[in-house]
């Protein structure tokens, strides 16, 4: 049977490993200690309430959100939204003219190019919502009666230029728009502005 010869280098290295060992363990222990304390003093609020940070952060959300009159930016587009008639039974004329399906919601709206290039407006790109997040569509062809010679329909508007028109949208009868998102172009992230 071979012998295996332990240096005395090695035979050190020993009691700093056990030591070492030790030591771990009574971090960790007291770590652990601390842990359940501090997990107990940052326990959540009562089911049902929220903490104070959380309903500070739900404000400030809603505070930044554009609304009427506020200008709101996307791409090359900052939109102004100043007024919301519904209720409308039908636009244009008695002669020429179009009847709603539900009602006519109206949505007056400036759009300003803030770009550096002439950028095409399209009412197509736009959405409303209700206030269960139902998604509605403009109606491009009542926007036609309802905007008379103001069309904003595709409407190209040169930087430092604006525009102003109507967003047309067929909804349920009752319907409360809420929120408007709005887009300069059917692939931007767009910008949503509370109707409220």
């Amino acid at each position: 049977m071979t012998r295996v010869q332990i240096t005395p280098a090695k035979k050190r290295l020993w009691p700093w490993l056990a030591g070492a060992a030790v030591a771990l363990t009574l971090i960790g222990c007291a770590s652990a200690g601390e842990g359940e304390d501090t997990a107990a003093a940052n326990a959540p609020a009562e089911a049902g309430t929220a903490a104070p940070a959380e309903q500070k952060t739900e404000k400030e959300e809603k505070e930044k959100t554009p609304g009427l009159n506020d200008p709101a930016r996307d791409g090359k587009f900052e939109f102004t939204v100043t007024k919301v008639k519904c209720r409308v039974n039908k636009v244009g004329t008695n002669l020429l003219g179009q009847k709603a399906q539900g009602e006519f919601c109206l949505i007056d709206i400036k759009v300003k190019n803030i770009g550096k290039e002439a950028q095409l407006f399209t009412d197509s790109a736009q959405k409303a919502f209700d206030a269960k997040k139902v998604e509605y569509s403009p109606d491009s062809s009542a926007a036609i009666y309802a905007n008379g010679e103001s069309q904003l329909l595709l409407e190209e508007i040169n930087p430092g230029n604006s525009a102003k028109g109507k967003l047309v949208f067929d909804v349920p009868e009752g319907t409360k728009l809420t929120s408007l998102e709005l887009h300069d172009s059917i692939f931007s992230g767009g910008v949503t502005v509370n109707l409220k």
